[in-house]
């Protein structure tokens, strides 16, 4: 019986093993495109981006722990850690969901603006960072945040250090580029910030996908704007019926004038991109 029982107990740990090795072997495998997930959280907004190199990046949070499920379809259940973490702002719709990422991942580096609040959640955000003891590093137009294998976050705004600014009006804009192909990120830009992007980067605002800013509120998407960027897909990231009315009907109309694919995470819950550097492609 004796002899049984250590056979047994040897088959057991012998199968645990080649599952873990199993495990760490397809966690190493990652597949040569860039992944990019606007996630479905409700009202707000929360990117998560991995690059063919496995360097993960999450963009905002999202206005509560719905982040979390979201987060949970992207990442794979054994990966407790997330390379960096950016707020392209302190409204709570983009960083509601970052005080309990914090405490559940282990996240490398905090990106962030000079802007900050004096709102519970924007304490609690700030808390979590001291706590985790990463380090951060504040964006500035021109820093670029090199993602591995080509991939890299060059930043367009803000040029200049914006405390006590409107948050909205803070929010950091960013070209997310690997090969041919880019994504633009634009947080709760308004259009007078649209504006300046527009005069001083023109064209090469260009992108294949474009976040849509402010949720799709009128105060962002102005048609110059989005003639400058000319994306193939519009993404919108906002609740259903929300109180907002997001998204407004002429920002939609701006959209289709330019022949934008419009998708909406009320409609299709998380969207996902990827690229292989040459096209991007709907998931």
């Amino acid at each position: 019986m004796k002899i049984k029982s250590l056979l047994w107990v040897l088959v057991i740990v012998l199968t645990i093993s080649n599952a873990v090795i199993w495990v760490s072997i397809l966690q190493g495998a990652k597949d040569p495109v860039l992944k990019v997930s606007f996630l479905n959280v409700g009202q707000g907004d929360a990117i998560f981006i991995e690059s063919p190199s496995g360097i993960q990046l999450l963009v905002d949070s999202g206005p509560n722990l719905s982040v979390l499920r979201a987060l949970g379809k992207e990442m794979s259940f054994f990966d407790r850690s997330i390379d960096a973490i950016l707020a392209t702002h302190p409204d709570a719709d983009h960083i509601g969901g970052f005080p309990e990422i914090l405490k559940r991942y282990k996240v490398g580096n905090v990106l962030l603006t000079s802007n900050e609040s004096q709102t519970p959640v924007f304490l609690a955000y700030r808390s979590e960072i001291l706590n985790e003891g990463a380090p951060s590093k504040e964006l500035l137009r021109g820093n670029i945040v090199d993602l591995g294998a080509g991939v890299f976050l060059e930043i367009l705004f803000p040029d200049r250090n914006l405390s006590g600014a409107d948050p909205n009006t803070s929010s950091v804009v960013a070209r997310l580029v690997y090969g041919e192909t880019s994504f633009l990120l634009t947080g709760d830009s308004p259009i007078k910030i649209e504006n300046f992007l527009s005069l001083i980067d023109g064209t090469n605002l260009k992108a294949g996908v474009l976040k849509v800013g402010h949720h799709g509120s009128r105060t962002s998407s102005s048609k110059a704007f989005l003639s400058a960027v000319s994306p193939e897909y519009a993404v919108i990231s906002a609740g259903c019926n929300n109180r907002y009315g997001h998204p407004h009907k002429e920002v939609v109309a701006n959209l289709s004038e330019i022949e934008s694919e419009i998708l909406s995470t009320c409609e299709s819950g998380t969207i996902r991109f990827e690229s292989d550097g040459k096209v991007v492609v709907l998931k």
